[in-house]
């Protein structure tokens, strides 16, 4: 059982690393997208402003060409009648065309750059775009798959965590069982085992002093009766431990207030009992798990809480049947029983009562401090939904 805890241990992290691992990747999907994205906008920024400076490279092309060809002209004019003109006049006339000549295959070059680097920027944001879509795509895609798969993950998990708890509550069980045999046995040896063997030995005496001493046969006798009466007692109060009678004959209300009674007069311990509302049919787990509880808290309180002072009240309504049990005591700290939730040796105390509570759909609470004593607030559907579940775990709950 130790290595079975231990590996669904290993296994819930092992689950839990794996979610963390997916949560990470999701992040660093998102990461890229969003990178990708960046980058696509900033190459539309740098194509619009390329487009720009490539209108504005045509615009100052088309006069330079303008120009160009005035050139040209006034060069041919020159040439032609180059008798009417200076030789400065020829001389500006042949510098202006050089210089325009050059000017316009410097802007010529300069155009044919920016339309490669636009035709290369064209293909890169095409490129980005199919980058972005993807990435929009993937994060899609991965968002839909790590719902359904950590959704799946945890519920693994969830159900590892349960099936840890069931072996553990059966393991309490079996425990429960066995030291309840234990303690069944050690009354019975302790108890009418030793009272029949005396009984057995009052009858030999009695046997040999028939011829001898009648009065003291009849004083055997006398002791005889008293001591099958006490063993009687002792077999019944066994009995009444495993499953008290006066459920089935009396109910569940006089059955708790024939034990509060009882405990009274044996502890000197003040235990008061009310009731508000009445429940005519209550299934018999479920008034079987409220006298256990009952009989439990005020147990517990008799072994730990050294209370001087005990309240027991059972509020009915329609539905729900709600357990009040509060004592003065000394109190513990609730941490601690929430840790020995998970311990299988820690008895069958508190922990025992939630159990039972929530095999029946019902609620538990507790809360106590040192020194300020211990209330319970204890809910129990009284209409189960699955009657033939109760029965089955009926056998489990009179432990």
């Amino acid at each position: 059982m130790a290595n079975l805890k231990v590996n669904i241990t290993k296994l819930d992290k092992i689950i839990k690393k794996t979610i963390e691992a997916i949560e990470n990747s999701k992040q660093q999907i998102y990461d890229i997208a969003e990178s990708s994205r960046r980058e696509y906008l900033r190459l539309k920024e740098e194509l619009e402003q390329l487009k720009k400076q490539a209108r504005e490279l045509i615009e100052t092309v088309e006069v330079l060409e303008e120009e160009m060809k005035k050139s040209k002209r006034r060069l041919m004019l020159v040439n032609k009648n180059f008798h009417k003109y200076s030789q400065q006049e020829l001389e500006e006339a042949y510098e202006k065309a050089d210089r325009l000549r050059v000017e316009l295959a410097v802007k010529r070059e300069q155009e044919q750059q920016l339309i490669k680097r636009r035709n290369e920027l064209e293909i890169r944001i095409k490129e980005a775009a199919k980058t972005v879509e993807k990435a929009d795509n993937l994060i899609v895609n991965i968002g839909t798959a790590l719902g359904y798969l950590k959704g799946d993950l945890k519920d693994i998990s969830i159900q590892l965590e349960d099936l840890q708890q069931r072996r553990a509550i059966a393991m309490r069980i079996i425990r429960a069982q066995e030291e309840e045999r234990m303690r069944v046995a050690r009354d019975i040896h302790d108890g009418p085992a030793q009272s029949m063997t005396n009984v057995v030995l009052k009858a030999e005496l009695c046997e040999r002093l028939m011829d001898v001493d009648l009065n003291r046969v009849r004083e055997e006798l006398q002791n005889l009766k008293k001591l099958v009466r006490d063993c009687l007692q002792d077999v019944r109060k066994i009995i009444y431990n495993l499953r008290p009678m006066s459920l089935d004959d009396l109910g569940l209300i006089p059955t708790i207030q024939r034990y509060i009674t009882t405990f009274r007069e044996e502890t000197g311990i003040s235990v008061s009992f009310k009731t508000n509302g009445f429940y005519t049919d209550i299934n018999s787990v479920i008034s079987l798990t409220i006298f256990r509880i009952v009989q439990e808290a005020i147990n517990n309180i008799k072994k730990h809480a050294y209370a001087q002072n005990v309240a027991v009240n059972l509020d009915f309504t329609d539905k729900i049947v709600k357990i009040y049990i509060y004592d003065d005591g000394r109190g513990f700290e609730v941490e601690n029983m929430k840790v020995k939730e998970d311990d299988i040796s820690s008895g069958f105390g508190l922990v025992s009562m939630k159990e039972r509570v929530e095999l029946l759909n019902g609620s538990f609470d507790i809360s106590s401090q040192p020194g300020k004593g211990t209330r319970l607030n204890i809910t129990i559907p009284l209409i189960q939904e699955n009657a033939t579940t109760l029965v089955q775990e009926e056998g489990k709950l009179d432990v």
